[in-house]
């Protein structure tokens, strides 16, 4: 499919299972970060798949919906991803097929619990060095008087 990449179509994904949904929503189903999601958007308005549009509850809040465009692209992403799944499976046994995605999933829930914690410590890290800035920028005033 040349309409769209593959960090699209993930979004694409999103949109065709709810339209008009605010980016958080998208960052959480995609994964992708909301900065990024912003230039990534943008090009998709340009490219005529989306459209942005403030929300009647929340003016501040941004809703991100389907063109005709992308609407009439979801039968051919279908078909494409369809045959991608028959090439993944080939010979496996259905029972094999659940065992993988099973397995898959649970790296995959590993992996976020792994970035949840990093982002925790990160914010922890960021929180216990302010006040060492805040001490330190004290002692050098005293310092200089």
């Amino acid at each position: 499919m040349d309409a769209f990449n593959s960090p699209q179509g993930s979004i694409l994904y999103v949109l065709w299972e709810e339209d008009k949904v605010p980016i958080r929503v998208i960052a959480q189903k995609t994964g992708l970060a909301k900065n990024t999601l912003t230039s990534m958007l943008a090009r998709m308005e340009e490219a005529g798949l989306v459209c942005r549009q403030g929300s009647p509850e929340d003016r501040r809040q941004v809703l991100v919906g389907l063109s005709p465009k992308a609407k009439e692209l979801k039968r051919q992403f279908l078909a494409v991803s369809e045959e991608m799944n028959q090439l993944f499976y080939r010979g496996l046994t259905q029972e094999d097929a659940c065992l993988l995605d099973s397995l898959l999933g649970s790296i995959q829930r590993n992996l976020e619990e792994a970035e949840r914690a990093l982002k925790q410590e990160a914010c922890e890290n960021q929180r216990g060095a302010a006040p060492e800035r805040e001490e330190h920028g004290k002692s050098s005033r005293r310092a200089g008087e």
